[in-house]
């Protein structure tokens, strides 16, 4: 059987990059799939695609990003599993980040999974049902480069939010996990180098020949460990904030 035959999964920030790929692996272990963007012509595009619902929505909205759970309960009849994987990347250091940047990476990479997984526990809780949240961090929640400070700042609390959420909820058996996702190749990543950074169109190589493994993350593999993760296939693990990187945190050479 597929591993998420039958499920009901939401994946906020779901339209492009990791998110898509979590949709479409979703898709194809069984789960009916609902998912959120802002561009309503790469949402519908991917919907057409696979299958999927396309809820248009701006996640730095808390009442847009608690409604996508209401939306997807009212199209499927509930919701089983829940990923967040939206995510502002935009560059600011400690001495330049404005408030404005500020908020905007708390609404996005804190607040919105916040409601959105209040939202989900909720529904789960009012069936008496288990259920499964993956929230996508960054390994920038162990401190970042000085230019992502305030997306560093939001993505640890990111992981504080997930460790106390599986916390709150392990006796309701929803188990609640995230990933430190590390440098991967995606269309967003390779906007924001040559934005950000200036980078030629060789980035990805050079990028890929300066990793341990050789390689930059891909998004398949991050999609697959996803769906592991919401799966009956991954146990009774919960409150884990796993690396899925190619560093190791805390080494030193």
């Amino acid at each position: 059987m597929a591993l998420l035959q039958d499920r009901i999964v939401l994946v906020n920030g779901g339209s492009q990059g990791i998110g898509a790929g979590i949709v479409q692996a979703a898709v194809r272990e069984g789960a009916t799939v609902a998912f959120t963007g802002r561009r309503a012509e790469v949402g519908e595009k991917l919907a057409t695609e696979t299958g999927a619902l396309f809820v248009r929505a701006d996640l730095a909205d808390p009442a847009q990003a608690r409604d996508s759970v209401v939306r997807t309960v009212q199209a499927h009849g509930r919701i089983d599993c829940l990923v967040n994987a939206a995510g502002l990347t935009s560059r600011g250091s400690l001495l330049d980040t404005t408030p404005e940047l500020f908020d905007q990476h708390i609404a996005i990479n804190l607040r919105a999974p916040f409601f959105s997984m209040q939202a989900a526990v909720a529904d789960m809780k009012g069936r008496e049902a288990p259920g499964t949240i993956v929230n996508i961090i960054s390994n920038c929640a162990h401190g970042g480069p000085p230019y992502l400070a305030p997306y560093s700042t939001a993505k640890a609390g990111l992981a504080g939010l997930t460790v106390n959420a599986a916390h709150a909820h392990r006796w309701d058996r929803i188990r609640i996990n995230g990933l430190n996702i590390g440098w991967t190749d995606t269309e967003g990543e390779d906007a924001t180098q040559r934005a950000f950074h200036g980078a030629g169109d060789d980035w990805r190589e050079k990028a890929a020949a300066a990793q341990p493994m050789g390689k930059l993350g891909q998004v398949d593999e991050i999609a697959d460990f996803v769906v592991f993760l919401l799966s009956d296939r991954s146990g009774v693990v919960t409150g884990s904030v796993i690396d899925w990187d190619q560093n190791v945190f805390g080494g030193m050479d």
